[in-house]
């Protein structure tokens, strides 16, 4: 009998999965039920447009449903251009993206101070993304280098990541976003496979940073409160 609350419809990939990814069962102190959406590539949801798979999250986001969870989410936070017509569709709470947040971390910070986003690919990322998402389109952001190691094992879908450059390379990022951008006062990371590295990024930033993990930890307490 499932008993997981939370389903995640998953991208189809073989990039590895470390703990604090959303693909990784240990990321969850709470049952999760993954299902694999075919033809969902990290190429297709992210470089080309993902309504063009609404139809096959459907199917899994309703096999989801069926077999007892009370919440959707998914993998990629480019998939908020989906949140209407999916939640629509699936008719339970849905839960597209981690910018989704930024509205709600906003509201917490003080008045003269914002929200950055840490992103896997800064020119495909458009005010339509973060507009679907419930945030500002014009909200300050930074991208991973196409060609560097975190984005490269992600599309290319590498059977291994070099973490010690990934790590390198998203701290620099980070620090390159809040020296930027002076009102940044926390960083939301879009990427659901940068929660791994989000710790480090707050200790090199000073900043707070909300991601995917944050976000489904949010969305479970809702769905099944703890009781006391």
């Amino acid at each position: 009998m499932n008993t997981a609350t939370v389903g995640i419809m998953m991208l189809e990939t073989n990039f590895p999965r470390p703990p604090g990814d959303i693909g990784s069962p240990q990321t969850w102190d709470f049952p999760v039920q993954m299902r694999t959406v075919g033809g969902a590539s990290a190429q297709k949801v992210v470089h080309e447009d993902p309504r063009a798979l609404l139809d096959m999250f459907v199917q899994v986001g309703r096999e989801l449903v069926a077999d007892g969870c009370t919440g959707l989410a998914t993998s990629c936070g480019f998939l908020s251009l989906m949140q209407n017509e999916l939640k629509d569709a699936l008719g339970v709470p849905f839960a597209s993206s981690p910018l989704m947040q930024v509205p709600m971390v906003e509201a917490t910070l003080p008045t003269n101070q914002e929200v950055g986003v840490l992103t896997i690919s800064r020119e495909s990322l458009s005010a339509a993304h973060l507009l679907a998402a419930g945030a500002r389109g014009d909200i300050a952001m930074e991208g991973l280098p196409r060609d560097g190691a975190f984005a490269s094992a992600i599309f290319d879908d590498a059977p291994e990541f070099n973490v010690a450059a990934c790590h390198s390379e998203m701290c620099a990022t980070a620090k390159r976003l809040v020296s930027q951008h002076e009102t940044i006062g926390a960083i939301m990371l879009e990427c659901t496979n940068m929660a791994p590295y989000a710790a480090d990024i707050a200790q090199i930033t000073g900043r707070p940073v909300y991601s995917v993990v944050s976000f489904l930890n949010w969305f479970q307490a809702g769905l099944k409160p703890a009781r006391f």
